[in-house]
């Protein structure tokens, strides 16, 4: 499953069936269906990466994290801190 396709609308975001979303643009496996979660943002939501090496993270502003794959680069969204479905995860 291809992880941020813009054109035409976020086909991933009510996608709850098993398997591991990658880079859209060069196919690393950034999330698992298993840390998926219903959120009323436009996009897929994700309390966590599959591995510490999926994605690279850099501070925006106070909460938010600018997140990119781990391999290329590619911009794939935010992680904001405490904003999960449970007190202290982070929603990706």
């Amino acid at each position: 499953m291809s992880f941020c396709s813009f054109v035409g609308g976020e086909v991933f975001k009510d996608h709850f069936q098993p398997g591991i979303y990658v880079c859209a643009k060069c196919g690393h496996e950034l999330f698992s269906s298993r840390a998926k979660y219903e959120h009323s943002s436009p996009w897929p939501a994700f309390t966590e990466t599959l591995r510490g090496d999926s994605v690279a993270k850099r501070q925006e502003r106070p909460g938010a994290l600018k997140v990119t794959c781990g391999k290329c680069g590619n911009g794939l969204g935010h992680e904001f801190l405490n904003d999960g479905p449970k007190k202290g995860q982070s929603r990706f």
